[in-house]
């Protein structure tokens, strides 16, 4: 071997004659079945591969690559395995010069078939599918970094490669029945087709440039397709998870866009399949992080709100065309829920990854989705649109509050802007229960930027609030002017969700989380004072009853009152206001204790029918409030100042028994007031012609007008200066004439019912009316 080594070094030109020559051998020797020449022919072949690196080498590997293919063809395993480490070893040199006619054709279907092994014998079969999956490297090392070899990355390699891997991947070996030793473990570990087929898909998915990752990912999800392997979906993550973590970070997002272009493919298959692509979707968009959304941000929640739609489509006609039970498959209700859950969940994880400007954006893309009466977004009448309506509208909101959660931003003003919040205020005057809860607790999310939130739950009438633990900022300008802007709209709202009689103890937590956030957010002096007239306000509401609002929800806003008062007044630090507030407190522990939160919200409320008898003592009375607080520097003569909340067309519009109704009304009005009820002049015929005297008319036009300018600058520039003051004092003559008309017309009184006023001589009178006395048009009148 030496000899024939230092041969082959010093005459490098005879290299393909001895490659041709040990070829020719082993193929003789093969079909003899002389395995021991086989093996000697195929050690002289490596050798020589090892040593010799001349340019004239590529003649020599294509008679090694023969023989080596020769051997894959055996029926033997150990042929099979001998040929595919001579590969392996040849994979690993780098060749000086490249060659242009090569093809990996056959070694590809070749290692993918030992990939797919079937042996009876199990270590045999792990051998083989061992080997293959090598084979598979080697080629990939061979070809990828080479432009000039063959283009692994093609569709025929890819659809090859990628199952093959996956397939070991999936595929993993019973352990022994005997318990081996720690360090044959880890040799045996080490030696498993699942780890070598993982290690060779990093490897491969690394190399990968951006215009390859679409090759690779789409028979990933093929297979996984073929093999039903999105229901369970621990393995699809499990692949996922290995993609994410092996490309290149800059191409996340094309993995998450292959993912949603399958999810809108599969949209008609079964629930659970789809669940699955979105939980997968959920786990790459959180290990890709900021990566994830690329640049098409709407576009990725665009297509989970899509799928959101047409899973409540699904879900309440019962079948995958749209019609009623039509469908071949059976739609089963609650892995649709499963569903909508998963994209819901999905949605918050790619918001999560957003930087704040962009959650903003996506925030409102939602919001704009969500179908209310008030606007132009399309609602369906009829009893099920209704019900389409009010799940779209859940659903929407869930999203909404699953971004919400995690978005933070000091600057309210940026984050809830005009549009926005009037929308979303909008649907929290709903009468679907619901629906209010999610917007008020959308709104909590927004407003609790210190996570205070959980520290006011249960409600209660602690005599400390040092024990709460508060996070309080000195209120910034940003909020001030935010409070300035949408302060009035906030409390119209939250009086009016108080005045809803669906309300449950979720609605009355929401609400007193809500006052108590604005208040250490958001609150000036001013703020606070509109806060507690709110307050008193919401106590009117229980006391008065003109709503007929049952006996809980007027014990909860009785409770809701004193919990709120309770807190603020120890925020103020104003002595007498404190004093006020513990005495009512104290009077309702000794005389009404129903009116108190530790005794409305729990499991068994203790209520009482004699609400309307109650004595005066145990109530905040607005006229102590606004003494007590104007002597420490409040505005005493706003706080006396009973709160009335103005209601806007949009309330009127947003309360109502149903959506159907409103939009009938809607239509009703429309059409009532539209135009075409009105005879119309029939329009005028537009021809060519017509168009071409319009076009000739405007030019003659402005040509006159060129003219008329030219001739006033000129008389002006020339004519002599007696000619122009008379121009001017004759235009100045006319318009005093008019403006005497004018006068005359206006000083002139109306005529009497009976004509003219005559005088005694019957000669008619003219009678001047004072300019005080005139009646004027209110539209005149400043």
């Amino acid at each position: 071997m030496e000899k024939l080594t230092f041969y082959a070094l010093s005459a490098p030109e005879k290299l393909d004659r001895i490659g041709a020559y040990l070829s020719e051998r082993l193929i003789r020797d093969v079909s003899r079945h002389r395995y021991g020449y086989v093996c000697i022919a195929m050690e002289a072949l490596d050798q020589l591969l090892m040593a010799c690196h001349c340019q004239s080498i590529n003649l020599f590997v294509e008679s090694f690559l023969k023989m080596v293919a020769k051997l894959l063809e055996s029926e033997k395993p150990n042929l099979q395995i001998l040929g595919t480490n001579s590969f392996v070893k040849f994979a690993n040199i780098e060749e000086d010069t490249p060659s242009y006619h090569r093809s990996y054709d056959f070694f590809v279907s070749r290692f993918s078939e030992m990939c797919h092994s079937s042996h009876d014998d199990l270590d045999i079969r792990t051998k083989i599918r061992m080997s293959g999956i090598k084979g598979l490297q080697g080629v990939v090392r061979k070809t990828v970094n080479d432009e000039l070899q063959a283009n692994i990355w093609d569709p025929q390699h890819m659809d090859k490669i990628v199952p093959s891997l996956l397939f070991n991947l999936q595929h993993v070996e019973e352990t022994e029945s005997r318990s081996p030793s720690p360090l044959q473990a880890t040799e045996k570990e080490k030696e498993s087709p699942t780890e070598l087929a993982e290690r060779c898909l990093r490897e491969l998915l690394g190399r990968a440039a951006y215009g390859n990752i679409k090759n690779a990912i789409k028979p990933v999800l093929i297979h996984l397709d073929n093999h039903s392997l999105w229901e369970p979906k621990i393995f699809a993550t499990c692949c996922f998870r290995i993609i994410m973590y092996s490309i290149q970070p800059q191409h996340s997002h094309l993995v998450i866009q292959q993912l949603l272009g399958h999810l809108d493919a599969n949209s008609k298959s079964a629930a659970t399949v789809r669940a699955g692509i979105v939980e997968v979707l959920s786990e790459a968009a959180v290990i890709a992080a900021s990566g994830s959304v690329g640049p098409t941000v709407l576009e990725v929640f665009n297509t989970l709100l899509r799928q959101l739609r047409l899973s409540i489509d699904y879900a309440l006609t019962g079948s995958y065309d749209g019609g009623a039970g039509g469908g071949t498959k059976i739609i089963k209700e609650h892995e649709e829920r499963m569903f909508q859950e998963a994209v819901i969940k999905t949605i918050g994880s790619f918001a999560s990854t957003l930087p704040t400007y962009q959650q903003s954006e996506v925030m409102v893309f939602i919001m704009n989705k969500v179908p209310l009466p008030s606007t132009q977004q399309p609602i369906e009448a009829g009893k099920a649109g209704e019900n389409r309506n009010r799940l779209t509208q859940i659903m929407l909101l869930k999203s909404l509050l699953q971004v919400s959660v995690g978005f933070q931003c000091s600057n309210m003003l940026t984050a809830l802007p005009s549009a926005f919040l009037d929308r979303l205020l909008s649907s929290a005057l709903m009468e679907d229960a619901e629906i209010r809860l999610f917007v008020l607790e959308i709104l909590i999310s927004f407003i609790d930027r210190h996570g205070n939130r959980q520290k006011f739950s249960p409600i209660s009438t602690i005599s400390d609030i040092s024990v709460l633990k508060l996070k309080v900022d000195k209120c910034s300008r940003q909020d001030t002017v935010f409070m300035k802007k949408h302060g009035q709209q906030l409390y119209r709202h939250i009086y009016l969700i108080c005045k809803e009689e669906s309300n449950v103890q979720a609605h009355y937590e929401a609400l007193y989380s809500m006052l108590m956030l604005i208040s250490i957010e958001l609150a000036n002096e001013e703020v606070m004072v509109d806060l507690i007239r709110l307050v008193l306000a919401v106590q009117e509401i229980a006391q008065i009853n003109e709503d007929n609002l049952t006996a809980y929800n007027r014990c909860a806003l009785f409770a809701l009152g004193a919990a709120y008062l309770n807190l603020i007044s120890q925020l103020t630090t104003v002595p007498t206001f404190c004093q006020h507030i513990h005495e009512v407190i104290q009077m309702r522990q000794k005389e009404a204790p129903y009116l108190l939160p530790e005794d409305v919200f729990v499991e068994r409320p203790r209520l009482s029918k004699s609400l309307d008898r109650l004595g005066p003592e145990v109530f905040f009375w607005q006229s102590k409030i606004s003494e007590v607080l104007g002597g420490s520097g409040y505005n005493s003569d706003r706080l006396s100042t009973p709160y009335i909340p103005q209601l806007t067309d949009e309330d009127r519009l947003s309360k109502r028994k149903s959506i159907g109704e409103t939009i009938s009304l809607q239509v009703e009005v429309e059409s009532r007031n539209s135009p075409e009820r009105e005879q119309r002049a029939p329009a005028e015929e537009i021809t060519y012609e017509t168009l071409k005297k319009a076009i000739a008319d405007s030019v003659a036009v402005e040509e006159q007008e060129r003219e008329r300018r030219r001739q006033v600058v000129e008389k002006f520039q020339k004519a002599p200066f007696e000619e122009i003051a008379a121009h001017c004092g004759a235009r100045a003559t006319l318009l005093q004439s008019k403006l005497n008309q004018i006068f005359e017309i206006t000083i002139r009184p109306p005529p009497s019912p009976s004509g003219t006023i005559t005088a005694a001589y019957g000669q008619p009178q003219n009678h001047s009316i004072p300019v005080y006395e005139m009646k004027f048009p209110d539209l005149c009148v400043y």
